[in-house]
């Protein structure tokens, strides 16, 4: 059993480390979330101003935007030249995207210095894709409500989260320990 723990060891690390930080993470989220209440239709502060930001990158571009409250459900309608075309709820925040990148990256830990840089990059990468993200959608759902299913549920996750994959793969390959330690061919 000795034996096997010490070959498996550095796959227990990680998967510890990596298991502790999404659990504290989304832990201190489940506990932001508990202000809102859902049944009175509320939206938390992060997710309005995730609705507010893709409004003014679509204004930005010329397009007559805006958001109103959900009277129905917790979430925010994003109205785009003048048509309903998509509702912002808590899950669109990328919220819980980011918490699953800053578990990998702390589980495939660097120096403390660029572990924090990588992530607060990692982050904020994420954050400006997504809200790109929601903008970009809501012009393709404008133009093609028919695919709706296609862009949101294929597309779009496909380039948010292929992002996420290429992020960990540089960070494993060029910052973590693990990086620094592997010989080169």
């Amino acid at each position: 059993m000795k034996n096997l723990l010490l070959q498996y060891k550095p796959f227990l690390l990680f998967l510890g480390k990596f298991l502790l930080t999404y659990l504290v993470l989304t832990g201190v989220y489940q506990f932001y979330l508990s202000r809102f209440d859902s049944h009175k239709q509320e939206v938390d502060a992060f997710t309005q101003s995730v609705a507010q930001q893709t409004v003014a990158v679509l204004q930005w571009f010329g397009s007559e935007s805006y958001t109103q409250p959900h009277l129905k459900e917790p979430s925010v309608k994003l109205v785009y030249q003048g048509k309903y075309v998509s509702r912002i709820i808590e899950g669109c925040n990328a919220i819980s995207v980011i918490i699953l990148f800053v578990s990998f990256v702390m589980a495939f830990t660097g120096k403390l210095k660029s572990t924090l840089l990588f992530i607060l990059f990692g982050t904020v990468l994420i954050h400006l894709l997504n809200i790109a993200r929601i903008a970009l959608l809501s012009v393709a759902l404008y133009h093609y409500p028919q695919y709706e299913h296609l862009l949101h549920g294929v597309i779009f996750p496909l380039i948010i989260y292929g992002t996420v994959f290429l992020l960990w793969v540089l960070w494993v390959n060029k910052f973590s320990l693990h990086a620094t330690t592997t010989p080169t061919k």
